[in-house]
């Protein structure tokens, strides 16, 4: 499952969802807020969606989405 890292009142992030939603592909959202962590690798490059060791850095748009869950098929990253 892709799990998409950013916290909440992140507009940035609202943004990855909404384009996540165009997509037939499930996520789970996790706040880094409150895990240090996630904090400190996360802060100034939310939204970050990962599966696996792959992560696509905001900001991406609806193609590189796209080219990324394809990606997931054939991982080389």
């Amino acid at each position: 499952m892709l799990t998409l890292y950013g916290t909440e009142g992140c507009h940035l992030c609202h943004l990855a969802q909404d384009l996540l939603r165009t997509t037939n592909h499930a996520w789970q959202d996790v706040d880094i807020i409150d895990d240090d962590t996630l904090l400190a690798r996360y802060e100034t490059r939310i939204p970050v969606l990962q599966q696996g060791e792959c992560e696509l850095d905001w900001p991406f748009t609806l193609a590189e989405l796209q080219a990324f869950l394809g990606m997931l098929d054939h991982p080389s990253c």
